[in-house]
């Protein structure tokens, strides 16, 4: 049961949630000019209680010092997890929580208070994010778990929110670009604020960590798992845009951003998720390829950063993964980079970190390297265990756990978390997906829109109505970008194809094609036969449409790099996401409502030879 008065520093406020004190103060800030200065704090609140204010180094300090005098052992080593659990409520009984923590953790709640966990993040797969009320109840509920059992530390609570393609928190939560569309837009000022409104809503239901903004550079085209999670190719775009999303979220929003993979996973044609990559880059190519966004975003003074598990020879030849390399964390991340900050492990489920030890192991590892937070151990209990196994033996020492307990405590109270830990419950939907939100998004997003060629001198359509057919992969754009083209009075016929299309639906797409006045065509990731594409299935149905004789507008709604394989695809365009917002400035682009403004972040490299560049850097058709 919650505790009936909380410790002074985080009681629950009486009115507005400090982590909506600044949400609510950012409405107006969020629907100002690019220019405009952050609205004044609210005169009535104490500098304290307000999330989002960054709170003096000393004070920060001196909570994490007598916090850490009257913490046990265990509870020192939970501050270092960050754990899931499965549930819409903290009450929420749920099997699946037995079996990862064992008999008797039946609940989200169970799962914090028998490991005194130090956060949770937030996954749909979870069942933690249905709507933004009850994603704020549920924050509410782990957070009384968390602080009347234990050392009484509140939760820091987290999500992947990455927008674009990595989004955890649907609608109506406000739907931005992603990272690679913001490097297309060129704009820091749009890539700050994308990062503040996303953070603003994210505080508003309780969940104070981002693990965003993405800091690779994308350099390899067939990149499975980052692509257009990368803002860009280049070095320095991809520096810049990662300063001010930091700046965004923290500054702006009052939320942790992490900068993450350390120390860069951009150039990689292996998922680390079910493998483990090799990153051959020598010393200097590190130095002038990856490390300027993790430099850059250190220099902004990014709260947190998350290492990769991938193997990079240059700065470790052990074959170790960077999560558990002692020269990576604490030689390079620490001592060159002179970041003190809180280091967070990548999911420690995945493939690439379990291929050479066991889960326990790797906990002890990850700790030696110099992380502070483990994420999502795939055995919690044996990765407890084996901590204090090696703290009895000596592999470990409690000062060393302090130092890392030290800088999450540090973390929590700086940002805010410890003086107010709860959202205001009456306050999330005057703030998530609010109208000035949704409108600031929409010019954003229509400032993305890349368009790549238009060799035929299609675009922008001439007046008038027509029969349209949109056919191609995904229900959700192709039903949203036919809905933006019906409102603009157009007849629209959609065909959702699937990312392989089956014979009928090439059959229906190329008959559609051959009774409609133009063909809106979308593609995703058909430049990918090995997993996505097989059999080049996509760029038979752009082949088809385009044989028909109609005119063809191509969308590639991920990669950019498809358009290298569709080479009857004259007018082609990128949006480097399927989002609904996007699919409306694709119809705003292509019916003259909006100039195009986008410009390729990545070369995009020629299909029959890699090695040559079909569309450059910088490549983008205005009028």
């Amino acid at each position: 049961m919650p505790r009936s008065t909380p410790p002074r520093e985080h009681r629950r406020s009486a009115g507005l949630g400090g982590a909506l004190a600044l949400a609510v103060a950012a409405g107006s800030l969020l629907a100002a000019p690019a220019a405009a200065a952050p609205a004044a704090p609210a005169p009535q609140a104490a500098p304290a209680a307000q999330a989002g204010v960054a709170q003096p180094p000393a004070a920060a300090r001196g909570y994490a010092q007598r916090t850490l005098r009257r913490m046990t052992l265990e509870e020192k080593v939970g501050q270092l997890i960050t754990g899931y659990a499965y549930g819409s409520s903290a009450t929420t009984a749920d099997p699946r929580n037995e079996a990862l923590y064992g008999e008797g953790v039946a609940t989200p709640a169970d799962v914090v208070e028998r490991y005194h966990l130090g956060g949770v993040i937030y996954f749909a797969w979870t069942d933690n994010v249905r709507n933004p009320s009850q994603t704020a109840a549920l924050s509410n509920g782990l957070q009384d778990a968390a602080l009347s059992s234990g050392a009484e530390v509140p939760l820091l609570i987290s999500t992947d929110q990455e927008q674009g393609v990595v989004t955890r928190l649907g609608p109506p939560a406000t739907a931005l670009p992603g990272a690679m569309a913001l490097g297309a837009g060129r704009s820091s000022t749009d890539a700050r604020r994308a990062a503040a409104i996303t953070g603003t809503e994210l505080a508003a239901v309780g969940i104070r960590q981002d693990f965003a903004p993405v800091a690779d550079v994308n350099v390899d085209p067939a990149n499975p798992v980052i692509g257009v999670r990368s803002h860009s190719s280049d070095p320095q775009l991809a520096a810049r845009m990662v300063t001010a999303q930091v700046r965004g979220f923290q500054g702006d929003a009052g939320v942790v951003a992490t900068a993450k993979h350390f120390p860069g996973h951009g150039d990689t044609s292996t998922d680390s998720h079910v493998g483990l990559p090799v990153i051959d880059h020598t010393r200097e190519e590190w130095e002038r390829i990856d490390a300027p966004p993790f430099r850059a975003a250190v220099a902004a003074g990014v709260d947190s950063i998350m290492t990769a598990h991938i193997v990079v020879p240059s700065l470790d030849p052990s074959g170790d993964p960077a999560t558990l390399s002692e020269p990576i964390i604490t030689g390079v991340l620490r001592g060159e980079l002179g970041y003190d900050g809180v280091v967070t492990t990548d999911s420690l489920e995945m493939a690439g970190v379990r291929q050479q030890y066991g889960d326990g192991e790797v906990a002890v590892r990850a700790l030696e390297a110099g992380a502070d937070v483990l994420l999502m151990p795939a055995d919690p209990a044996a990765a407890v265990e084996a901590i204090h196994e090696a703290l009895d033996g000596g592999r470990l020492t409690e000062r060393r756990i302090d130092q890392s307990v030290r800088r999450v405590l540090e973390l929590k109270h700086r940002r805010g978390v410890v003086q107010e830990p709860y959202a205001d419950p009456d306050r999330v939907g005057a703030v998530v997906g609010s109208d000035a939100h949704r409108a600031e998004a929409q010019a954003i997003s229509d400032r993305t829109v890349t368009v790549l060629r238009d060799d035929a001198g299609l675009l922008p359509l001439a007046a008038g109505a027509r029969r349209v057919l949109v056919a191609g992969p995904g229900a959700g754009p192709t039903a949203a970008l036919s809905a933006a083209l019906g409102r603009r009075g157009h007849a629209v016929t959609t065909l959702e194809t699937g990312t392989r299309p089956s014979d009928a639906a090439l059959d229906a797409a190329a008959a559609g094609a051959a009774r409609s006045d133009l063909v809106v065509v979308l593609t995703n990731k058909a430049w990918d036969r090995a997993v996505t594409d097989r059999e080049g299935r996509q760029q038979r149905l752009v082949a088809g449409v385009v044989a028909s004789g109609t005119p063809v507008v191509h969308v590639a709604v991920r990669d950019p790099y498809d358009v290298a394989h569709l080479p009857g695809a004259t007018t082609s365009l990128a949006t480097y996401s399927t989002t609904d917002v996007s699919m409306e400035s694709v119809a705003r682009v292509v019916t003259g409502e909006v100039a195009p403004h986008g410009r390729l972040p990545v070369d995009v490299p020629r299909a029959d030879d890699p090695s040559q560049v079909l569309l450059p850097f910088g490549t983008g058709v205005t009028w």
